[in-house]
């Protein structure tokens, strides 16, 4: 197996075990995308103010991604699989 199928593999699965890392890069790419369109209709905005708030913008983003996938990740483990185990502890066998 290359290093390539490793790799692709392996992105897969972390994006299974996480499902807002690709959707923090997806809105990363798509933020700064429209913003570089926009960039011709920018007005007379300074091109450094403009580069500035398409990256605070895109920041924001995959922070908010972040975010959001680590309180998931908690809920999962500290309340979905808790109340699992109780179930699973109070079925007759």
């Amino acid at each position: 197996m290359s290093s390539y199928e490793e790799s692709e593999s392996k992105f897969w699965r972390k994006a299974k075990e996480n499902p807002f890392v690709p959707v923090g890069m997806a809105g990363f790419v798509a933020i700064v995308g429209y913003r570089l369109m926009k960039m011709k209709s920018r007005g007379d905005t300074k091109m450094s103010v403009h580069l500035i708030h398409m990256r605070v913008a895109a920041q924001g983003f995959v922070v908010g991604a972040m975010t959001v996938g680590v309180l998931f990740s908690m809920y999962r483990d500290y309340f979905a699989k808790p109340i699992e185990k109780e179930q699973k502890a109070t079925q007759p066998k």
